[in-house]
């Protein structure tokens, strides 16, 4: 059986939403959901925090977590998260361990399932590099998504004689945050995700939120108060 690690990367500073990541969320603090449901995840042996602050590496050890120790020149608002995944595949494999998945679940999804999780796993096959999860999209770029220069002109995203119904289009998807499932040594071969060979899983968007603001956070905190 395949020897699974799961990641939560968490920053202390949030511009969009100060201390985000330990704010109260359905009576613990938002990081401990995603450790919690990692619990959850069948084959996952252990669950890591990294991060540079305090207080959430006491959040991550008191819900049952490992901690790495995030350096600070990866812990800015401008640190590409990426390298953060890659110092903490870098760090464990230095200190022989060996792993065959990199599970992240990102805090900023408390609404996950652990069924999603499961289908991602499910998904990442011998051909396959990295599983991502993507919600239906609100907008279409054929249609309703435009871009502006810099005195307003606009244009639609990608122009098309294609489709004359928004109906008839392709089929776009937004990027969620629910889950990434990777094969650690993909990193040392690629720098970027879709340098791959990526899936997808379609989570629902009661389930995909990706909280950044104080509304997603309140959003959040309804769709939590109607599932229970």
């Amino acid at each position: 059986m395949k020897k699974v690690f799961a990641f939560v990367f968490a920053r202390g500073g949030s511009k969009g939403l100060p201390r985000k990541n330990v704010l109260p969320f359905g009576g613990k603090p938002l990081i401990a959901h995603s450790i919690d449901v990692a619990k959850q995840v069948k084959g996952v042996e252990r669950i890591f925090v990294s991060t540079d602050d305090d207080e959430i590496k006491r959040i991550a050890k008191e819900f049952g977590a490992e901690v790495i120790d995030r350096p600070e020149e990866l812990a800015s608002d401008k640190a590409p998260e990426l390298e953060a995944w890659r110092h903490a595949i870098t760090y464990l494999k230095e200190k022989g361990e060996h792993f065959d998945i990199f599970l992240s679940l990102p805090a900023t999804s408390p609404l996950r399932h652990q069924s999603d999780i499961s289908a991602c796993m499910e998904a990442l096959d011998n051909e396959t590099d990295v599983v991502i999860t993507v919600t239906p999209a609100a907008r279409s770029p054929y249609f309703n998504m435009v871009s502006r220069d810099l005195e307003g002109y606009s244009s639609i995203l990608i122009p098309s004689n294609t489709y004359a119904r928004r109906q008839d289009a392709p089929q776009v998807y937004d990027m969620t945050t629910v889950a990434y499932v990777i094969r650690p040594d993909f990193f040392i071969e690629y720098d970027a995700l879709f340098e791959g060979r990526v899936k997808s899983v379609v989570i629902p968007k009661e389930r995909a939120i990706d909280i950044d603001d104080m509304y997603d956070f309140k959003f959040a905190e309804v769709i939590l108060q109607g599932l229970k």
